[in-house]
C-alpha cells in the first residue's frame, strides 16, 4: 500500500519553513491523539501518520532526501527500530512547547552564553553639581571576568568536560505518563560541560568580584531620581556572553540654603524690619553669585520675589527656571534702654495716630469677629 505524500499530511506546502511544519504537526497531534478520540478507530493511525511525516519534514537531512527521492529515500529511517508509543509522541509535543517557553527546543540543549547582570550605583552629588553638570569618579563593585582562566572557570592547562547527566545537551527530560518536560540540567545548570579541575582564583565561577573605578560624565540639571546608563559597565557575561549594564542613579543632597522645585529654586531671606518699611536693595545668593534685589517700602514679611533666569535649565531641555525669594523679618535681638525706649515710642505713636498702620491686623480681627459670630 502506497504511502500519502508527507506534506499532504501535515496540509503544508513543499516549500514551507521549520516553524510552519511545526505547528501543523502539532494542530494534528492534538487533534488526533487517541486519548482525546476514544472512540474513534482511525485516531492512532492519523496520529502515528502525523508524527511520521513530521520525523522526516522537520530533520533537515531527511527532508532533502525525501524531496530528491520521495519515500524511498527515507524507508529506512523512517521505519527504524523501535516500538511507537503514544505517550512518547505526546511527550514530544509538550517538550517543543515548553522546549520554546524555556529557551530549549528538541535536540538542540540550552544556549551556553548568558548576558552579565545590570547594575544599580547611588550618586550623591550637592546642588551646584546637578545644576552645573559634573565628572565624577566612582568605585562600583562588580563580578568581572576572572584574569586567571579568562572567564572558563578551568584551572590552567584544564578545560571544560561534556557533561554526563545531560550528555552536553544542557537539559534533562521528566516524563510522567503523557507528559515529558525539559528542564535545566541540574549539575550543570543549562551549560552543557562541567569543570573537573576549577580555577583557584574565581573556583570555577569564571569571574570574580572587584572594584571598577569608572569615570561618570553628570549632565547639567540632573535630579534625584534620574538614572545615567553606562553601557557594558555592569557584571561580566558568562561563557562569552556581553556584559550587563550600570545604571547609575542620583541623589542630590538637601542644600544649605536653595530648595530644588523642579526647574525652580527657593530660598528664604532674612530683612531688616527698617528694609522692609522703608525699602532698599538686599544682596540675594544663586547658584551663579550674588544679585541685587530690590526691596519696595512697605513690603509685608513673608512676600515672594521671583528672580528671573536663576534657577536650573532642566536635563531634558527647556528654559531655566527662576529664583523664589520668600522675604521675612527679621526681630532685632538684645536691645539696649535706647532702642528700647525709641521702640515704645515708635509703637505708641502708631497706636495714637488716626491713620490705620497695619492692614493685615484689621483684616485678621474681622475674621475672627465673623467667626464667633457664626458660633454664637
Amino acid at each position: 500500500m502506497s504511502k500519502r505524500d508527507y506534506y499532504e499530511i501535515l496540509g503544508v506546502p513543499r516549500n514551507a519553513t521549520e516553524a510552519e511544519l511545526k505547528k501543523a504537526y502539532r494542530r494534528l497531534a492534538m487533534k488526533h491523539h487517541p486519548d482525546r478520540n476514544r472512540d474513534d478507530d482511525q485516531a492512532e493511525a492519523r496520529f502515528k501518520e502525523a508524527k511520521e511525516a513530521y520525523e522526516i519534514l522537520g530533520d533537515p537531512r531527511k527532508r532533502a532526501a525525501y524531496d530528491q527521492f520521495g519515500h524511498a529515500g527515507v524507508d529506512q529511517s523512517a521505519g527504524g527500530g523501535g516500538g511507537f508509543s503514544a505517550a512518547d509522541a505526546f511527550g514530544d509535543i509538550f517538550g517543543d512547547v515548553f522546549g520554546d517557553i524555556f529557551g530549549s527546543g528538541r535536540g538542540r540543549g540550552r544556549s551556553r552564553v548568558f548576558r552579565g547582570a545590570d547594575l544599580r550605583y547611588e550618586l550623591d552629588l550637592e546642588l551646584e553639581q546637578a545644576a552645573h553638570g559634573d565628572e565624577v569618579t566612582i568605585r562600583a563593585p562588580v563580578m568581572a571576568e576572572c584574569g586567571e582562566c579568562g572567564g572558563s572557570g578551568a584551572a590552567t592547562g584544564a578545560g571544560p568536560v561534556t557533561c554526563e547527566t545531560c550528555g552536553g545537551s544542557g537539559s534533562v527530560r521528566m516524563q510522567q505518563g503523557f507528559f515529558s518536560i525539559q528542564q535545566t540540567c541540574p549539575r550543570c545548570r543549562g551549560a552543557g560541560t562541567t569543570i573537573s579541575d576549577p580555577c583557584r582564583t574565581c573556583h570555577g565561577e569564571g569571574r570574580v568580584r572587584e572594584l571598577k573605578t569608572l569615570s561618570v560624565k553628570v549632565p547639567a540639571g540632573v535630579d534625584s531620581g534620574d538614572r545615567i546608563r553606562l553601557a557594558g559597565e555592569g557584571e561580566a557575561g558568562r561563557n562569552g556572553g556581553p556584559p550587563g549594564d550600570l545604571y547609575v542613579e542620583i541623589n542630590v543632597r538637601p542644600h544649605a540654603i536653595f530648595e530644588r522645585r523642579g526647574s525652580d529654586l527657593a530660598c528664604d531671606i532674612p530683612v531688616s524690619f527698617a528694609a522692609l518699611v522703608l525699602g532698599g536693595s538686599v544682596d540675594v545668593p544663586t547658584l551663579d553669585g550674588e544679585v541685587a534685589l530690590k526691596i519696595p517700602e512697605e513690603t509685608q514679611t513673608g512676600r515672594v520675589f521671583r528672580v528671573r533666569g536663576k534657577g536650573v535649565k532642566p536635563v531634558r531641555g527647556g528654559p531655566t527656571g527662576d529664583l523664589l525669594v520668600r522675604v521675612t523679618a527679621e526681630t532685632p535681638v538684645k536691645l539696649n534702654k535706647r532702642q528700647r525706649a525709641l521702640l515704645q515710642d515708635f509703637e505708641e505713636s502708631l497706636r495714637s495716630s488716626s491713620v490705620s498702620h497695619s492692614p493685615r491686623e484689621h483684616t485678621w480681627l474681622d475674621g475672627v469677629k465673623a467667626f464667633f459670630e457664626k458660633l454664637g
